[in-house]
């Protein structure tokens, strides 16, 4: 199999994919009723698309091809506000978070696709657990090699991406002690973690042509790497993020990853090595664990420093391009979750404390729902 061409596109755009839990109203557990949903969306004129994924409890919204912060927050909600309305009428609810909170895997169904039935064939048991829900951003890129510097320059700010999206903190009941419990079963699955350092695309081309002789990957879709080129759409593909509670949230999130890549390509502030990839795991477990409160070991100088401290300083960095980009309001969303409001997990565990550590999680989830619907900030 030949590596598909590199689509056209046009630099900076933004798609958002956003994978959401299907929970019903009485109880707040998972709920099967994807085929339900998607037949009630049927002639729903969106912006973007629905569509199901992996297991009968889950399903993804996407929006078109968004210029802004601002047109990627109006798809966003106008998207969410179809799908709410839908779920009511099929007597179910929609939730953020990278993880239901109680839920038990054992109890999943796989959706009915060919691709979805082949996966359960190869991964067994690890697809039903794959009940996860994250949030995938793509940015549009002027060429392939483009594509590839920007992934590796992305690469650096992963560790960021996950403390500030990061809504997973409970699994099967039980407080994990992690902020992002999600990527933990996302390391599961064989090509996970970073992509290999190759700065060309016709470099590219060479790895892809030896991996799929070997036969262990027969596309793009193989490839669970937290950043992957996806050449069909001309874009890169950020995909380490939990699904954030709320829209406003999932756009803010995908305008700093636009000012980055901004930033990335027009001051080229750092040059991009191999060794830049010596800490990466360790950030990355860092930022998985404690969230806003990681320690992060710069890739560049070795230095160890608080993650907050280099968070705020990328925005510092960006205001030039978040000006051009229209991305303020989002840069200052965000600024004031790590000064004050804390990530998703951190509101999480404050619900379920305020209703007694003892309390049953649904009460979690019900408030994470009138969050999601924007009933509840």
């Amino acid at each position: 199999m030949t590596l598909p061409r590199f689509s056209t596109s046009h630099a900076l755009t933004l798609g958002v994919e956003l994978e959401l839990q299907i929970v019903d109203t009485e109880k707040f557990d998972l709920a099967p009723a994807a085929a339900d949903l998607l037949r009630q969306m049927e002639g729903c004129r969106i912006p973007g698309d629905v569509k199901p994924e992996i297991t009968h409890s889950m399903i993804e919204l996407a929006t078109g091809v968004c210029a802004d912060h601002a047109q990627t927050l109006s798809q966003l909600q106008e998207i969410r506000g179809a799908l709410v309305e839908s779920a009511h009428q099929q007597g179910v609810a929609l939730s953020g978070g990278g993880t239901h909170p109680f839920q038990d895997w054992t109890n999943r169904k796989i959706y009915d696709t060919p691709r979805f039935n082949e996966l359960a064939k190869l991964y067994g048991y690890l697809a039903k657990q794959f009940t996860v829900f994250g949030q995938h951003v793509h940015v549009g890129c002027p060429g392939p090699d483009q594509a590839l510097v920007l992934l590796h320059g992305l690469s650096r700010y992963v560790p960021h991406l996950i403390a500030l999206s990061a809504s997973s903190p409970f699994v099967r009941g039980v407080d994990t002690s992690f902020d992002s419990a999600r990527l933990n079963s996302v390391l599961a699955f064989p090509l996970s973690g970073r992509a290999p350092f190759l700065l060309s695309w016709d470099e590219f081309a060479v790895y892809f042509g030896k991996m799929t002789r070997t036969g262990v990957v027969q596309g793009m879709k193989d490839f669970y790497w937290d950043i992957r080129p996806k050449p069909e759409f001309g874009t890169v593909e950020i995909r380490v993020l939990d699904t954030p509670l709320t829209i406003e949230k999932a756009a803010a999130l995908a305008a700093y990853i636009q000012c980055l890549a901004r930033r990335l390509w027009v001051e080229r502030p750092f040059a991009l090595h191999e060794d830049d990839y010596l800490p990466y795991t360790f950030n990355r477990f860092q930022a998985c664990r404690f969230g806003l409160d990681a320690t992060f070991v710069d890739p560049g100088t070795g230095e160890q420093q608080s993650l907050r401290d280099d968070l705020l300083a990328s925005f510092d960095q960006l205001e030039s391009h978040a000006m051009a980009l229209h991305a303020e309001d989002a840069l200052m969303f965000l600024r004031d979750a790590v000064l004050q409001a804390g990530n998703d997990a951190s509101w999480i565990r404050a619900t379920h404390a305020s209703y007694g550590e003892s309390a049953p999680l649904s009460g979690v989830v019900r408030d994470q729902v009138r969050r999601w619907e924007g009933s509840l900030h």
